[in-house]
């Protein structure tokens, strides 16, 4: 009794002082301390006033409260040895106050080191057990805690307990390993059990390791299997919402943290089915939410770490396929880091892995894999940038239309496989092309022999290389020659046979070269219907204007423009630009940007948010619909970045950053190659986000603030890229059957049809009517329409492929039976 009243008057003069002292530690604090943890008998009598104390509060709270709790959870965390009934009356009162249970499970721990476990205790521990496992697992400490317990239990892990029942891939994994059998389930859920306790951005040694250790016991092909449809049900949605979002794609963080480990061993034994699925869910997991943005960039970079472990060129051609299809500008730093992280492992430079690894998918020659199939023959072949065939030859030569039964039958694995790497091709030689077309910023070259291996042989690229124009600088001469593939072998712009020795290879452009060269180039591929990848013949090139020259340091030619934010931030993406979103808030915002790093240069694209209205001239997050366009400038790649406020005002150097503000280089500095490639891309952005492009802006938007814009823009001059267009569409049009109806009248395309004659402007592809020039808005639709079945010589301009589809409907008005179409034409 007296040591009873000593401790707690001991316990009172400890908390008062703690309760009261804020900074610098009172002398007498520090006495008590020493006394307290001095002896263990006192802790432990201390401990138990502190109980007492504390459950008596349990339904309000007292005026020391917070202290006996940091003061109990002290004397836990130095490993107070307990008996067995203070450790319970310890574990009854975490239960009742609903705490954080670590401190317990180390007591516990502790007790359990030199003992067995006994029923009461044991019946406690299933208590906190149950209690935790109400909770919503969002952290990886809940599920060290689980794992420890069911560790002192002796109770293997039930993995319904790990994560959101909700999600089809979750539902899948439980009730995959509920149908297994007892030996094979344990072992599974020993291996999920760690899979799901993950913390950093990428594995540990250790954690690696021991995953490793664990799926060892796992037959390859089983894990293999199992993983491989796991992962790949990530890319399915909910069947319902979930109650704490308002998405069927929301994934909930255990799941995610479950994902992480799930991909990560992938990595450890990825066939080629494994390494498809990680892409997938790494694909997945940039899917934007409305409002909370990427589905779970943690997911997607799980699989980029993973891919860069895979020796497999496969692997490497997916994270190419990945990079070219997400526009967050993080992750795909994060893919360039894994690609070069691959080149030092490899001992390459970063840019050659691209080249090194991509993936043949079977192909024994440029564009087509042959394979037997018993009596069956199948080929396939690439037909296009982003299409491939499959033929089934028969025994006797000819072909069959469909998937023959025997094949079905017998060759199913195989059969899966083919439609895999005809899938992955359509996939990869976009990302190929892409990646190909912004080497024209580049001063790349490889010796010939290089360039073979590499482009003109390589059974997948060269399907790319063989449609493109080749520089080729040898010994000998001084002007390279420039040559393509025609028939298997290198020919000139005339279709001459050409022989080149010992040369470096380069990617040809159009830029200084005459036009009667440029001229002859785009006649070989339109007489002979070759449809270049991407514009090469046909490519825009923009000289230095009077204007420029007067402004000096920079381009207002994309200036004054309307666009959409989201359209042209995800263009600057493609295009290997940096942006970044603008949203209506009190913040300074940098240009978009692209490095130069070849050239020492940085090019600029000023633009700003438009409008004042939160909510009518932004989304529900604040982010704006719309930009101001102006100036283009360049810069020394190092120099520092000027920044606009997002309210507008113009981009400045601000007082408060100190030093010179830095000069841009004058427009006559500037490379023309370099000088022609950024406006290039500036008119890209400005043609296809601009809102004149749109059909229904007729009346200029929000309030019709923006109507001048949208009739200057929609009917005004041609830019570069329309103009181009024009020329082509000069050449193309006498071949079609509409030529007769046809003329050609400055900014339009004038077709007569026989109700009215209508003018379709060669930029924005808007229509106006005769006689009045009364506008006509159609609405293009997502499928192929009958421009598509024109041939154009290059692909990339689906504003082409609509004007000609306009006018061949046009052309036979009477036909068309789209009311909102025929009421706008009327009777005339």
């Amino acid at each position: 009794m007296a040591e009873s009243t000593n401790a707690l008057a001991f316990l009172g003069e400890l908390i008062s002082i703690l309760a009261t002292y804020t900074t610098k530690k009172p002398p007498r604090l520090k006495e008590l301390e020493r006394e307290l943890y001095g002896s263990t008998d006192l802790q432990r009598l201390v401990l138990s006033e502190v109980l007492k104390i504390q459950k008596g509060d349990l339904d309000s709270e007292g005026e020391f409260w917070y202290d006996y709790q940091m003061l109990l959870m002290n004397l836990l965390e130095r490993k107070l040895p307990l008996s067995e009934d203070e450790l319970l009356e310890v574990i009854d009162y975490f239960i009742q106050a609903d705490l954080t249970v670590g401190p317990v499970v180390t007591a516990t721990e502790l007790f359990l080191s030199d003992r067995a476990m006994s029923s009461t205790l044991r019946s406690s521990m299933e208590s906190i057990r149950k209690q935790i496992s109400k909770g919503y697992y969002g952290h990886s400490e809940h599920l060290r805690l689980r794992h420890r317990l069911d560790e002192l239990l002796g109770t293997l892990p039930k993995i319904a307990s790990r994560v959101d029942h909700d999600e089809p891939w979750t539902m899948r994994l439980i009730s995959d390993t509920e149908q297994m059998p007892e030996p094979k389930r344990n072992v599974f859920c020993q291996l999920i059990e760690h899979l799901s306790i993950v913390s950093k951005a990428k594995p540990s040694s250790k954690w690696l390791q021991q995953a490793v250790a664990s799926a060892a016991r796992i037959e390859t092909d089983q894990l293999q299997k199992y993983l491989t449809n796991w992962i790949l049900t990530f890319t399915s949605p909910r069947s319902d919402v979930p109650h704490f979002s308002a998405s069927l794609w929301d994934v909930a963080e255990p799941n995610a943290d479950l994902m992480k480990g799930l991909i990560w061993i992938a990595s450890q034994c990825a066939n080629d089915d494994l390494i498809r699925a990680i892409a997938a869910a790494g694909l997945s997991g940039q899917k934007k939410i409305p409002g909370i943005g990427p589905r779970s960039t943690k997911v997607t970079n799980a699989t980029i770490w993973s891919l860069s472990q895979i020796d497999n060129p496969l692997a490497i051609g997916q994270l190419a396929i990945m990079r070219s299809k997400i526009t967050n500008k993080s992750v795909q730093k994060q893919i360039d880091k894994a690609i070069n992280a691959v080149a030092q492992r490899l001992e390459v430079p970063p840019e050659e892995v691209e080249e090194m690894a991509v993936p043949t998918y079977g192909l024994a020659e440029v564009g087509l894999r042959v394979e037997a199939l018993g009596d069956f023959t199948a080929e396939l072949h690439v037909t296009g940038t982003t299409s491939t065939e499959i033929r089934w030859i028969k025994p006797d030569g000819k072909q069959q239309k469909s998937v023959p039964k025997a094949v079905k039958d017998n060759y199913a694995d195989e059969l899966k496989e083919l439609k895999a790497a005809a899938k992955d091709i359509q996939k990869i030689l976009p990302a190929q092309r892409d990646r190909v077309d912004l080497m024209q910023l580049k001063t790349k070259s490889w010796p010939l022999e290089l360039w073979k291996e590499r482009y003109l042989h390589h059974p997948l690229v060269g399907t790319l290389a063989r449609r493109l124009i080749w520089s080729f600088q040898t010994k000998k001469q001084e002007t390279p020659i420039a040559a393509t593939c025609l028939e298997g072998q290198l020919v000139d712009s005339e279709g001459t046979p050409i022989k080149v020795n010992d040369a470096e290879v380069s990617l040809w452009h159009p830029i200084g070269h005459d036009h009667e060269t440029i001229i002859a180039w785009r006649r070989f591929f339109e007489e002979r219907e070759i449809k270049q990848p991407f514009k090469q013949a046909h490519r825009e090139i923009y000289l230095l204007t009077d204007a420029e020259r007067n402004t000096g340091s920079y381009s207002n030619r994309y200036a004054s423009h309307v666009i959409k934010q989201h359209q042209y931030n995800a263009l600057c993406a493609l295009r290997g630009w940096t942006n970044k979103l603008r949203l209506c808030v009190d913040d300074e915002y940098p240009p978009t940007f692209i490095n130069l790093p070849e050239w020492e240069l940085r090019a600029e694209f000023w633009v700003e948010g438009l409008g004042e209205e939160y909510g009518a001239d932004t989304n529900e997050t604040g982010v704006y619909h719309y930009l101001a366009t102006d100036q283009v400038r360049f810069y020394s790649i190092d120099a520092a970045q000027l920044s606009a406020h997002a309210a507008g005002g113009g981009y400045g150097w601000g007082q408060w950053r100190g030093g010179d503000e830095p000069e841009p280089l004058s427009l006559e500095e500037v490379p023309p190659l370099v000088l022609s490639e950024i406006l290039r891309d500036v008119d890209l952005f400005v043609g296809v986000a601009s809102v004149g492009n749109d059909p229904t802006w007729q009346d200029g938007g929000p309030e019709g603030r923006h109507r001048d814009y949208w009739q200057d823009y929609a009917f005004g001059d041609l830019s570069a890229t329309a103009k181009t267009r024009r020329e082509i569409l000069e050449r193309l049009v006498p071949r079609l059957k509409i030529a007769d109806r046809c003329t050609f009248d400055d900014k339009f395309l004038v077709v007569r049809g026989d109700r009215r004659s209508y003018k379709i402007h060669l930029g924005s592809s808007n229509i106006l009517m005769e006689p009045n020039d009364q506008y006509l808005c159609i609405v293009p639709s997502r499928g192929a329409g009958p421009g598509d079945k024109v041939f154009l010589p290059f692909e990339g301009d689906q504003r082409l492929a609509v004007i000609l589809s306009k006018a061949i409907m046009l052309a036979d008005d009477t036909k068309i039976k789209d009311p909102t179409i025929l009421n706008q034409i009327g009777t005339a």
